[in-house]
């Protein structure tokens, strides 16, 4: 568990997270504080709670110069603490037993519910096409990783989302299954300069229409 005092409400962890490309080498993590960060941030939503997000986490300073090469060079994977690598997992049929009956057990549904759930997510996810499933789990990919971002934030840790890598390359390298393809790379540890700040579009112009 992490050591970390909370002391900022979520506002100004929202407003205080920057993308930091810049890492102080020296500076470690362990990876008990990143799996506890991991599993805080997987109580993200999914699709019928199929979680359909897996994770990799390199620390080891040499893979780290490997996967710098894959990563065109961005010199914050090296400098970084660690790396979480996130991964969509396309066949999240797969787990439907597993979650449904994990929540029938905690008592959290009936048995027949249970049923219920675990024959409609069976008729829909291994016929749905596959770019469908991508897709979905692309979406919870996302919500899981700004998770991460934010929590890392709220103790203290720097991060960058980075889609910017060969994903081919990645794959390639640390033998991913088939089910499963690489979307971001998320840097953590504790910055060496400050982030660029930046703007957001006024209000006006991302609000479409209130109706």
């Amino acid at each position: 568990m992490s050591t970390s005092v909370v002391t900022k409400g979520l506002s100004d962890v929202i407003k205080e997270r920057r993308s930091v490309r810049k890492y102080e080498p020296n500076f470690t993590i362990s990876k008990e504080e990143v799996q506890d960060i991991i599993k805080e941030a997987t109580l993200a939503p999914s699709s019928s709670n199929l979680q359909p997000w897996r994770f990799m986490v390199i620390q080891d300073q040499e893979v780290k110069k490997e996967l710098k090469t894959i990563a065109y060079n961005q010199e914050q994977v090296e400098t970084a603490s660690a790396v979480i690598a996130v991964l969509g997992d396309k066949e999240m049929h797969e787990s439907v037993d597993k979650v449904y009956r994990s929540a029938f057990e905690a008592g959290y549904l009936d048995e027949t519910s249970m049923d219920r759930l675990i024959q409609s997510a069976n008729n829909l996810y291994p016929n749905a096409p596959e770019e469908v499933r991508k897709n979905i789990a692309t979406f919870d990919a996302g919500l899981v990783s700004m998770q991460i971002m934010l929590i890392a934030k709220d103790r203290g840790y720097d991060t960058v989302p980075m889609a910017g890598f060969n994903k081919e390359q990645f794959v390639q390298r640390f033998n991913v299954p088939d089910r499963y393809f690489p979307l971001v790379l998320i840097p953590i540890g504790k910055a060496a300069a400050p982030a660029h700040k930046t703007t957001r579009l006024p209000l006006e112009d991302v609000v479409i229409e209130y109706i």
